[in-house]
């Protein structure tokens, strides 16, 4: 038989613990930046999927989802060009100044 208790020890350095594996805030901003990159470079893939497929069953008549889907295309690679665009601007300023922004160990 199981049982569950409603009142337990609780060790707070349990609780704040997620927080000691971004020991600066540099750690932090290392993490948070690989992620979104990745999260937007998904968003990205997503709305090509979706455009294309506006466009390819607007094909036979409907112009205003034609072009909505043209729209949702060009705003999707514009938005893909613009993330490699700022992972690349970061890798050169690393180069230039030596300073790791992406693996950051500040």
């Amino acid at each position: 038989m199981e049982q569950v208790f409603a009142q337990t020890s609780v060790n707070i350095k349990d609780i704040f613990s997620p927080a000691q594996s971004f020991p600066t805030i540099g750690s932090l901003v290392n993490v948070l930046l690989r992620n979104v990159l990745v999260i937007a470079g998904v968003f990205c893939l997503v709305l090509l999927i979706l455009g294309g497929f506006s466009f390819i069953v607007s094909a036979g008549g409907d112009a205003k989802a034609k072009e909505k889907g043209k729209s949702t295309i060009t705003s999707a690679l514009t938005g893909l060009v613009l993330i490699i665009a700022a992972y690349w601007i970061i890798q050169i300023i690393e180069i230039i100044t030596g300073i790791k922004i992406l693996n950051s160990g500040l």
